[in-house]
């Protein structure tokens, strides 16, 4: 059986793996095409340690991949669609809960541009949680997810 570190850790593992493919991929397509003013893998500094920005994301979509970990054995839909919603969590949890502790705008001003890219990335990067995820369990693990 799975024990609960092993699935908080692997959970973490895969949340950051997602964050470097999924979340980025998206981040960087969506420049591409115009639709985000910011670039993907960017080393910008974050306050208050000066963490460079993808190793802050990497850390914080660990923490909740972690937590997508532990609760994994009360899933009952696919993992794809229940990372869909951890991403949708998650960034409802960014705009509405950490932006105005940083001093920022809750849900990004009320505009809906930045609202739905912000559900689009992180949409995007919970998928990649629910994909990545069952590739890092030992096989005999993939269909039968108990603890």
């Amino acid at each position: 059986m799975w024990s609960a570190s092993t699935r908080a850790f692997l959970g973490f593992i895969a949340a950051a793996i997602s964050v470097l493919t999924f979340h980025q991929g998206m981040v960087e397509l969506l420049h591409g095409m115009g639709l985000a003013p910011f670039t993907a893998y960017s080393a910008h500094p974050m306050p208050p340690f000066g963490v460079p920005l993808i190793a802050d994301l990497c850390f914080w979509g660990g923490l909740y991949g972690a937590v997508f970990g532990l609760l994994l054995p009360r899933f009952a839909w696919p993992l794809p669609v229940c990372g869909i919603i951890l991403g949708i969590i998650a960034a409802l949890v960014a705009m509405f809960v950490v932006a105005p502790i940083k001093g920022g705008a809750i849900a990004n001003g009320w505009q809906a541009w930045p609202i739905a890219r912000s559900l689009i990335i992180n949409g995007f990067w919970g998928l990649g949680v629910g994909l990545i995820l069952p590739l890092l369990m030992p096989r005999r693990f993939r269909h039968a997810r108990h603890a």
